[in-house]
């Protein structure tokens, strides 16, 4: 049999200069506006999209801003942040406001930048007097593409990891589960440091936190297997969300776009909400809880739940709108 695959891949890319580096999470959110800005461009030559070709590099880079940025560092905030420590996050809030802004402190919520989206493309669609929903179609078309890079960056470094797996194959082992792994047991986890230190003396006998030893298993093959024997081989729930709310949401929304370029707008908004809720709350089930469970739901399944609603609401509105204009 294969030996389970012991995750070490680096998320920095290179140094660019002192502290600045460049890592695959950021460069994920640049190719996703990169590769929006040329999609929607498309769509507006193609006369699929309501905008025209002229607005679509202003629109892309406030969305970027307002609604992605914004949207997703408030959404980890409010959703996550501030009810894990006990609202205690208002007054750090209160204190740094700015705090908002450093997106690179980790902490971006994806539901958080959907619902940013949404009220962006409505204060953007009353300014320039066009339909709101026909706005939100052509975004939505491009938007899986994003969180497919950005999930993919979430598998590189190593982060959102799925749960134990039994039975699969393809499971992994991520060094940063190694607490949980050990169940938060002193102990072991000393024994575990221990063991390291055996096989890479250089790590020294001073304390060291956990991401250095990480950081030296990258180009040490023998302390990676000993820090994996550790570890539990786990669902790599990162690719599962990659490419479900990512490829195959793509593909669904592209081909509808393309198909059936008359559809009443609102339909293809209404289908990303529906389809992306589900397939999150299908991954879900294979992704370990990074936050307080909502009952027997993550709070992932939770928020998701309101997209649904949200979707079919968006769905049926279209349908009644065609419906009536059928009917003048």
């Amino acid at each position: 049999m294969l030996a389970t695959y012991i995750h070490n891949m680096d998320p920095v890319i290179f140094d660019v200069a002192g502290p600045i580096k460049l890592r695959w999470y950021g460069l994920g959110y640049l190719l996703s506006f990169v590769l929006g800005y040329y999609l929607l461009r498309w769509q507006a030559r193609k006369k699929l999209w309501v905008l025209p070709e002229k607005k679509v590099a202003d629109f892309i880079a406030y969305a970027a801003f307002f609604g992605v940025f914004l949207g997703g560092r408030l959404g980890y905030i409010l959703f996550y942040q501030i009810p894990e420590n006990n609202f205690q996050g208002w007054h750090d809030l209160m204190a740094d406001p700015l705090m908002v802004l450093r997106v690179w402190d980790g902490g971006m919520a994806s539901h958080g930048g959907i619902l940013g989206l949404m009220i962006f493309t409505w204060v953007y669609a009353r300014r320039n007097k066009v339909s709101w929903t026909a706005v939100g179609d052509g975004l939505c078309v491009v938007a899986p593409i994003g969180i497919g890079l950005v999930r993919l960056a979430n598998f590189i470094n190593g982060e959102l990891y799925g749960r134990v797996a039994t039975g699969a194959s393809w499971a992994m082992k991520f060094p940063a589960s190694l607490f949980e792994d050990l169940n938060y047991d002193k102990a072991s986890i000393n024994e575990a440091y221990y063991a390291c230190r055996q096989v890479a003396p250089e790590l020294g006998t001073d304390e060291l936190p956990y991401d250095a030893i990480v950081s030296a298993a990258r180009d040490n093959p023998e302390l990676l297997e000993t820090l994996g024997g550790y570890l539990q081989a786990r669902h790599p729930s990162q690719l599962y969300e990659a490419i479900l709310e990512g490829l195959v949401l793509f593909a669904v929304l592209f081909t509808v776009r393309v198909r059936f370029p008359k559809l009443a707008s609102g339909i293809i908004t209404g289908l990303f909400f529906l389809l992306y809720a589900v397939f999150r709350i299908i991954v879900e089930g294979y992704r370990e809880p990074d936050s307080a469970m909502i009952g027997a739901l993550t709070k992932g399944q939770f928020y998701s739940t309101f997209m649904i609603v949200a979707g079919l609401g968006f769905i049926g509105f279209a349908l009644w709108r065609q419906s009536k204009a059928k009917a003048l």
